[in-house]
């Protein structure tokens, strides 16, 4: 039996996605999707409107392009997986996608028939080997925002719209549709879908802004807390503002997962939320999930404001935040709502603060200075300083308008500290689990071809990365990246863990470092070659500058260059 071009659930879904507003459908391909592919092909032939495709070779890579795409643009896009072992195989960078709250509809399929229905036989491999108990969307509800089956081809276009919607609504994130091949296949009767309708804002009230704006200007210490302001649209821009207008330091803690603030301003005071503590009197968590840590780690005697659209994350399992007043609403609007009744201040509060603050940056931008010097140190010795590796690569990047992506472990902290992005969209972390930077990276880069796009990355994440996918859909769809690896040639963090929690023990004792150890592995650089991309390896620090200068020129031209860098922790 064959179909009519055009009246099946391939063009349904098309059309559903092209409503939409999806930019592209990033595709892991299964057998499911040649409807999918049927339509998109009369398309291009009758140079009808549709979503851009990916043909991508692995799951990880399809969400994980989508993620880094949607850190930049946004928006909803579509990504085709492979049924149930697909989506399984795409499972932890979609989680990474509900962790760094970017919005996309995730689609795979089932068979509902197993060739016992009269009509289309849709293949003895789903008898056989591709379903699974409950479906795939029972699979999909933990790591998803929304999860459900698409049960007629007459609802999927309107399934598709509700799925985005709520995909784009806060909290972003991932939502997913189980689309049963016989469901592809069926018969479609043209009624399309609406366009998606992008979400209203919510805002605080202004009875429920002014006490918060009292108790910032009755405060004599406080501080402003933040992971994820940078994410949401204006977010940094309206950050700054506020911080300026009432002249508070900003604390960006470990946690944090994108750039919020310049870390070259006056006001930016470093990673750590412990000397506040015991003496801010006001902390003004914007955007901050997981602010404390342990959880239990108590602030002595501050209020707490708390300042996000979703501030108790539905995905967090555990969740302290300890507020006493909530300003629930769009992030962005609240912070100007509050910069703009930034007045009546006590100057001489402002002024001691100011005072305080200006010591810490000095000493800050003293220490910074101090560690890179240090880090040009025996030059020639083997092994470079992972300080001067951030530090290189932030001059280079001077004036460039670039955007890092990492995917760093034991050297994040060095990364974040000595990049010191000072711009929106210029800084994101890799979130979820390891092995899914380079992806992320391509589709950063897919939003943002003008800019470049650098991914710092450890030896120890990068063998998590489907590498061979990854590189393959650089060349293919022509995104050229800058990866700079940082390699120790151990998994350092598991090291570490275990000296931690046994440094007295076995392993100690005999030398045998289980679970670590990477130096069996090629130099990382090798597995570019064969795509003829720009590789370079370096062991000592005079090397360093030249190799990233020649790689930033090979990626300006178009070609993706992959630096390994010896580190010497």
């Amino acid at each position: 039996m064959t179909n009519t071009p055009g009246t099946d659930g391939g063009d349904a879904l098309v059309s559903a996605f092209n409503a939409v507003g999806a930019d592209y459908l990033f595709c892991s391909s299964g057998s499911e999707w040649a409807p999918v592919w049927e339509a998109l092909a009369r398309r291009h032939r009758d140079g009808a409107p549709a979503p851009r495709y990916l043909d991508l070779t692995h799951e990880t890579v399809a969400v994980g392009m989508a993620t880094g795409y949607g850190l930049v643009r946004r928006r909803p896009q579509g990504v085709l997986l492979h049924a149930a072992p697909g989506l399984l195989q795409g499972s932890m960078a979609v989680h990474g996608a509900l962790l760094a709250g970017v919005p996309m509809v995730v689609a795979s399929s089932e068979s509902t028939t197993y060739g016992d229905a009269p009509g289309h036989d849709p293949g003895g491999q789903w008898y056989r080997n591709l379903s699974i108990v409950g479906g795939p969307h029972g699979v999909a509800q933990p790591f998803t925002k929304w999860s459900t089956e698409a049960a007629s081809v007459h609802t999927l276009p309107t399934m598709v719209t509700r799925a985005a919607e709520l995909a784009w609504r806060a909290p972003a994130g991932p939502a997913y549709l189980n689309i049963p091949l016989e469901i592809l296949l069926e018969e479609w009767d043209g009624r399309e879908a609406k366009p998606v309708v992008a979400p209203g804002s919510t805002h605080s009230s202004p009875e429920e802004v002014d006490p918060v704006a009292q108790l910032i200007r009755e405060a004599v210490n406080p501080v402003i807390v933040t992971e994820t302001a940078g994410r949401e649209a204006g977010g940094f821009e309206a950050l700054v503002a506020f911080a300026e207008a009432w002249n508070i330091p900003v604390v960006e803690p470990d946690s944090a997962v994108c750039g919020n603030f310049p870390r070259t301003h006056p006001l930016h005071a470093g990673s750590d939320i412990g000397p506040w503590m015991d003496t801010a009197d006001l902390i003004l968590l914007v955007n901050c999930r997981a602010p404390f840590y342990p959880p239990s780690r108590r602030p002595s005697k501050a209020k707490i404001v708390v300042i996000d659209e979703v501030p108790q994350r539905p995905h967090v399992v555990y969740q302290v935040l300890f507020a006493d007043t909530y300003l629930e609403g769009n992030t962005a609007n609240t912070l100007r709502q509050l910069t703009k009744r930034a007045r009546d201040l006590d100057e001489t509060a402002v002024a001691e603060r100011r005072a305080a603050q200006h010591t810490r940056y000095s000493e800050e931008t003293g220490a910074l200075a101090m560690a890179e010097v240090k880090a040009c140190e025996e030059p020639g010795r083997t092994g470079v300083d992972p300080v001067l590796v951030a530090a290189t690569l932030r001059k280079l990047l001077d004036g460039r308008n670039g955007i890092v992506v990492d995917e760093t472990i034991t050297h994040s902290r060095v990364v974040k500290r000595h990049l010191r992005t000072a711009d929106p969209d210029s800084y994101f972390y890799v979130q979820g689990g390891l092995g899914q930077g380079i992806a992320v990276a391509l589709g950063v880069k897919l939003a943002a071809r003008e800019r470049p796009v650098v991914l710092t990355i450890g030896d120890g994440a990068f063998t998590y990365n489907p590498v061979i996918p990854s590189y393959d859909a650089s060349k293919a769809y022509d995104l050229p990246l800058l990866v700079v690896a940082f390699n120790n040639r151990v998994y350092k963090s598991m090291n570490l863990n275990h000296r931690r929690f046994y440094p007295d023990g076995a392993a100690a004792e005999t030398g045998e470092w289980l679970g670590t150890d990477l130096h069996r592995l090629p130099r990382l650089a090798d597995f570019a070659e064969p795509f003829g991309m720009h590789t370079e390896t370096v062991d000592t620090a005079n090397d360093l500058a030249p190799a990233l200068q020649r790689a930033l020129k090979a990626v300006s031209e178009g070609t993706t260059a992959v630096v390994d860098v010896l580190v010497t922790r």
